[in-house]
């Protein structure tokens, strides 16, 4: 006879296991890697909280020391695998096979890795769909996160950088697995409860506060005159004839130049009220002078950014922040509000090919997706209008039809040549001959490119929408494509056919003399100039401040 709680069971056996390593639910930091041992078995999944910025260090240092002999062989499932010890958890033996999302600041040693054999590599995933997969087939049998505060039942406050918290433990919690959470500090009472007692089984004030990047931070000393000239294409061409009220920016200094030009070309074009006013994004300092000109009626965003609590709290009318005054994120639901409720995705690649496919794989370097093909994707279960939505799918075809469908704007916005000269558009992606080399059922693309709308670069436009063959995308692209070897191998008549017809727009097109693109357009020129916008409340991080 079959027996149904098998897993409950298997949960209690491991409670029982660090039962005597507990005071009610809290555990010393000493105990910290036992712990670990008494409650992870080798062969689980695990999600080891590595997000897009919010780290679960403490818990990630604990079981990079635990001893391959007595686990190994993990089923790592996280969306960011960013730190050091996430990767000592491979080279170790610890952990054998991962599933996640994005990489960053490792995506050359994951590369390493996996050519080494220490990975087995499920799959790249976007974020919503790694997060559907806790639902469905990655379920984590431990889940080890991180939060703001604790109280001694085991509420949770994760403050501003919630992010894919409640996510995690819901899938985790509520198919018998173990949650343990490292954070900040103990206290009598959470200023709110982010996440329930009961989802929670263990809570360590680790000795030190859990790391958060301040990923989203562009200094606008950096931001160069040929950013600052896609942006103002991109504003005149994109946003003002589309009407794009409802978007997201992704991250990157051409988007930041767009942000940083709102309240002086933007203003210049009268669009104020009319583009840009909702938003999913993360709180980007660049944003602050628009917000504080009154282009911005409403933020929802992945998670924090280093720096914000202050601003984002003395500007409630914008930003989704509790009873508490302070900011809850949630990477789940704004990557969802992205899809379903925002008119445009832009933002920036590493390659693009002939037809519009882009990647962020590239030779020896593995970067992973984050969100951006889930809002770089057109939502076609979406059926709400809008009219930018309107446009852009009666753009996509010819002539009336008896049913409208609509399209997202989705654009990629990089100049002809990346860091170190390397060309940004190429006849393939590297990620093609990745594939081969890693044995990869899927090449690794990041937005593929019949989801591609647009593409701007310093040489113009691409509409992408109005192209009606694979030919015509292709001459497209190679005539925005500049002086790369993709844009030398143009047919300079049937690209001046496109542009006679619109698909492609230079500058002088859209009435924009390149010359006027200069830092005089930014409406803040440093990171301090930032700050002062915000009236003193946003405090920069360290690295970024010289003065």
């Amino acid at each position: 006879m079959r027996v149904w709680n098998t897993q409950r069971e298997e949960r209690q056996s491991r409670l029982n296991a660090a039962a005597h390593l507990a005071k009610g639910k809290v555990v010393a930091v000493a105990d910290a890697q036992a712990l670990i041992e008494a409650v992870v078995r080798s062969g689980d999944r695990v999600c080891l909280e590595g997000d897009n910025q919010k780290q679960a260090d403490f818990l990630a240092d604990a079981l990079a020391a635990v001893d391959p002999a007595t686990i190994n062989n993990l089923h790592v499932v996280q969306s960011g695998v960013v730190l050091q010890a996430h990767l000592d958890l491979f080279e170790k033996g610890i952990a054998r096979k991962l599933d996640f999302s994005y990489a960053g600041p490792q995506s050359h040693a994951i590369a390493r890795a996996l050519s080494a054999g220490q990975i087995e590599l499920g799959a790249v995933h976007t974020y919503i769909e790694l997060f559907a997969r806790y639902f469905v087939d990655l379920t984590p049998n431990v889940a080890l996160i991180a939060a703001v505060k604790a109280d001694r039942d085991g509420n949770l406050y994760t403050g501003p950088n919630t992010e894919d918290t409640p996510t995690i433990v819901e899938a985790t919690a509520f198919k018998s697995g173990i949650v343990v959470a490292q954070v900040n500090e103990i206290v009598d009472r959470v200023p709110r409860v982010d996440i329930p007692a009961d989802m929670i089984d263990f809570v360590i004030a680790a000795d030190r506060p859990f790391y958060v990047e301040p990923l989203f931070t562009r200094d606008p000393a950096s931001v160069t005159e040929t950013q600052i000239l896609m942006a103002m294409m991109a504003l005149k061409g994109i946003y003002a004839p589309y009407g794009v009220q409802r978007l997201n920016h992704g991250i990157g200094f051409p988007t930041a130049a767009i942000e940083l030009i709102l309240p002086t070309y933007g203003e210049s074009l009268g669009l104020k009220g009319k583009v840009a006013t909702h938003w999913a994004l993360n709180p980007h300092p660049t944003l602050i002078p628009a917000i504080e000109s009154g282009w911005v009626e409403q933020i929802h965003s992945f998670g924090s950014e280093v720096g914000m609590d202050a601003y984002m709290q003395a500007r409630s009318d914008i930003y989704f922040t509790g009873h508490d005054g302070t900011l809850r994120s949630n990477r789940l639901m704004c990557q969802t509000a992205g899809l379903y409720a925002c008119d445009m995705f832009i933002g920036s690649t590493l390659q693009i090919d002939l037809q519009g496919n882009s990647s962020t794989f590239t030779s020896g370097r593995i970067a992973g997706f984050g969100g951006a093909p889930n809002m770089g994707s057109d939502a076609r279960g979406r059926r709400h209008a809008s009219k930018a939505w309107l446009t852009a799918g009666r753009e996509a075809v010819d002539g009336p039809t008896s049913l409208t469908r609509g399209r997202k704007l989705v654009v990629q916005m990089v100049e002809t040549f990346g860091e170190k000269l390397v060309p940004t558009f190429v006849e393939e992606l590297d990620s093609v001959k990745m594939a081969e080399e890693l044995d990869l059922a899927l090449a690794p693309v990041m937005i593929y490119g019949d989801d591609v709308s647009h593409i701007v670069t310093e040489e113009g436009i691409a509409n992408l929408l109005l192209c009606r063959t694979a030919a015509e995308r292709e001459q497209a692209i190679r005539g925005i494509a500049g002086f790369t070897p993709v844009g030398r191998a143009r047919d300079r008549a049937a690209v001046e056919a496109l542009r006679a017809r619109g698909v492609i727009r230079r500058p002088e097109d859209l009435g924009i003399d390149p010359l006027m693109a200069t830092r005089q357009l930014l409406a803040a020129h440093s990171i301090e100039d930032l700050a002062s916008w915000s009236g003193g409340l946003y405090v920069p991080p360290s690295k970024f401040r010289n003065w």
